[in-house]
């Protein structure tokens, strides 16, 4: 691409270990986030520090990423690959930039994502294992992986998900789209994936938390459509711990 000699619109896929961090969005000074190390980078490369980095997503303390999305704008003279390389240096050794390159002014991440993809791994175990506990939630006894099929198909399609969790704004809509949902298995590890429009505050937590109990027959089968068609009543109340969970893929239209 040609140097880029005024400020353009920049979008960025960013991947990060969250073990270290509370959550994606930028807090109270002090607290370290995704976001804030993100604008300390840019702050380095002559970054206005009024600006803000835009993400597709929240994700919660804890939760890691493989597919965020960000955007910003910056005035750089060089080419795009230098600011992927700029910005990597300058970042700590738990976030990367996996690509970056311009794109329209008026992109925004958050807004115009069609689809998010998250994973949720499991590993069956009746003892710990600190290599994978990291990035995996430690369940036993193990889970019947047609049950966990047969549930997560009751989520597909639109539905009010209300009793899976609450909207990032007061007042704001429970009603989401799930295109897919489904469960693999390799040896003694599961891995849910899911794929919407949007999700919940705690969503994939509360859903991945009630689908296990559901795997270890310590729920009925057809628990998922119960809530989905009762929205009102009291909602899910365990929460899968959030580090099974990264957020894998945003889609947009172009």
């Amino acid at each position: 691409m040609s140097k880029n000699r005024t400020t353009a619109r920049y979008q960025a896929i960013l991947a990060y270990d969250g073990t270290c961090f509370h959550g994606s969005q930028r807090q109270a000074p002090g607290i370290r986030t995704v976001q804030g190390e993100v604008e300390a980078a840019l702050r380095q490369l002559a970054w206005p520090p009024e600006n803000a980095v835009l993400f597709a997503g929240r994700t919660d303390t804890g939760v890691h990423a493989s597919g965020q999305v960000i955007a910003f704008d910056l005035n750089w003279k060089h080419p795009d690959g230098d600011l992927q390389q700029a910005l990597n240096s300058l970042l700590p050794q738990d976030i990367a930039l996996r690509e970056v390159q311009q794109t329209r002014v008026d992109f925004h991440p958050r807004y115009q994502a069609l689809e998010r993809c998250y994973i949720y791994r499991i590993y069956s175990s009746p003892t710990r294992d600190p290599l994978r506990e990291r990035y995996a939630w430690r369940i036993w006894p193990p889970l019947d992986l047609e049950r966990l099929q047969a549930a997560s198909q009751n989520l597909i399609g639109i539905h009010d998900f209300a009793a899976f969790g609450s909207p990032h704004k007061p007042g704001g809509s429970t009603i989401r789209e799930i295109m897919a949902a489904s469960w693999k298995q390799e040896r003694d590890e599961y891995f849910f994936e899911v794929r919407g429009n949007a999700f919940l505050y705690h969503m994939v937590r509360h859903i991945v938390e009630l689908l296990v109990a559901i795997g270890q027959e310590k729920e009925q089968a057809d628990a998922v459509l119960r809530y989905l068609q009762n929205p009102a009543v009291p909602p899910v109340q365990g929460l899968a711990p959030a580090q099974g969970l990264t957020l894998r893929e945003v889609v947009y239209a172009e």
